[in-house]
């Protein structure tokens, strides 16, 4: 019994010194490596300066709305044009003062040649023409002792052409259809009833427009920017497109002199013009709403009118 009680305390003497050690032994703790992440320098995007487009008043070729959906669509796509951020638009009643002075039609009956002329005057780079070709509203509903409903559909297609004002060439051509549908009902006489969804109309000129907006943009913008030498005082040139074009300072431009414009023989449309390089030329300061000042870093003879290009 003796011998028990003496083994029995052996073995306890042992596991306490052995918890006594460990628990004077040095803790180690071992950490993760972190991930390290070097941030690289962001580049600069090149922002190209923006191109300056006109809208012309669409013909309505519909016995529906009169001028009034020529109108309703025309500015509908300025609306969207204006959103993409891209463009300088013309105001309408710019275009259409150049228009009366140079005594033509202020709406899409307006030929390829006619709309590069006006742009010319204007400055632009493209002008896009349209008509509504086709354009209904379908009214349906049901009318019950306690409930009536109405039910009003419209439908259209819009048709467009963009011009380079340049060359007088037809850049893009194409056609979009929109819908739009309307519901109104009462019960036992209360409620919306209505008559004529005006609403309508502008809601399918949208939706047929949509379908081709995005497709201007990147066209116009496939075309190289240029602008013109507005005028030409000693060693400054100054030029028709500034913060507003989003023309940035210290930009190179290279100066062409234009020459006779060059026609297809089959279709007697502008091809193109002969160009010679006159020099180039550094934007150093804006002026007004939207020019400005460039000194000349090569070439001579530089002249109101010259073309300008990156």
């Amino acid at each position: 019994m003796r011998h028990s009680s003496l083994v029995l305390y052996g073995l306890c003497l042992t596991v306490a010194s052995s918890l006594f050690l460990n628990g004077c032994a040095p803790s180690t703790t071992v950490k993760k490596k972190q991930a390290v992440t070097i941030d690289k320098p962001s580049e600069d995007v090149f922002v190209p300066p923006k191109k300056k487009i006109a809208v012309i008043e669409f013909e309505n070729k519909t016995a529906y709305g009169q001028r009034r959906l020529g109108t309703a669509a025309s500015d509908v796509l300025m609306t969207e044009l204006g959103k993409s951020g891209k463009f300088i638009l013309v105001e309408r009643t710019k275009l259409d003062k150049i228009m009366e002075e140079q005594k033509l039609q202020t709406t899409g009956l307006v030929d390829a040649n006619t709309a590069s002329k006006i742009g010319r005057i204007l400055g632009l780079d493209a002008i896009v023409i349209g008509s509504i070709s086709q354009f209904g509203v379908k009214t349906g509903g049901s009318d019950y002792l306690i409930t009536q409903s109405k039910q009003q559909v419209a439908e259209c297609t819009v048709d467009i052409r963009v011009i380079e004002v340049e060359t007088g060439r037809v850049l893009y051509i194409d056609s979009g259809k929109g819908v739009a549908k309307s519901s109104k009902g009462s019960f036992l006489g209360m409620g919306t009833k209505g008559g004529y969804d005006e609403t309508l109309e502008g809601e399918a000129l949208r939706a047929a427009i949509a379908k081709f907006v995005d497709n201007i943009v990147d066209q116009v913008n496939k075309r190289p920017w240029s602008c013109r030498v507005a005028e030409v005082d000693g060693n400054t040139i100054y030029l028709d497109a500034g913060r507003e074009s989003n023309l940035k300072l210290g930009t190179r431009l290279v100066i062409y002199r234009l020459g006779k414009e060059i026609k297809s023989p089959d279709t007697g449309m502008v091809i193109g013009r002969t160009e010679e390089k006159a020099g180039e030329i550094e934007v150093i300061d804006y002026f007004g709403d939207n020019g400005s000042t460039a000194k000349i870093i090569s070439g001579s003879n530089v002249q109101r009118g010259n073309l300008c290009r990156l």
